[in-house]
């Protein structure tokens, strides 16, 4: 079996020292859903949510959680992110969210897009779980 590159001599996970890998330009994508009852997209599409503007906090929640990522997943390496941006869109049967994020450095930023949108869909429902 091949080594595992995050774990120790003896099974413990460890943070992967990447100090010796070229920095690169690094982009990811990630994508969510969440379903929601037809009378709550209405509510957000018709701005009516008495928390405010579903979309734009959610997008900023994903924004502010990606930036977070090294913080809130355990082995994950703080990035200087040069980019993320999250788009939250109402659909028929309720929100899709799409995040990038970029960065230069020695290791990939998938964990930041996800986290990202995790987040966005996390703040959706809490802004519109009283009706739904």
């Amino acid at each position: 079996m091949q080594e595992l590159s995050h774990t120790n001599a003896s099974g413990k996970a460890r943070m992967v020292d990447v100090a010796g890998k070229p920095d690169q330009v690094r982009t990811a994508t990630a994508q969510g859903f969440i379903r929601l009852k037809p009378e709550t997209v209405t509510l957000i599409r018709e701005n009516k949510m008495k928390k405010g503007e579903v979309l734009t906090v959610a997008e900023i929640a994903g924004v502010m959680a990606g930036k977070k990522t090294s913080e809130l997943i355990p082995l994950c390496h703080p990035l200087a992110i040069t980019k993320m941006e999250v788009a939250a869109e109402v659909v028929d049967e309720g929100v899709k969210v799409l995040a990038l994020a970029r960065c230069t450095g020695k290791t990939g930023i998938e964990m930041e897009a996800i986290t990202a949108v995790s987040i966005a869909l996390v703040t959706i429902w809490d802004m519109c779980k009283a009706v739904d």
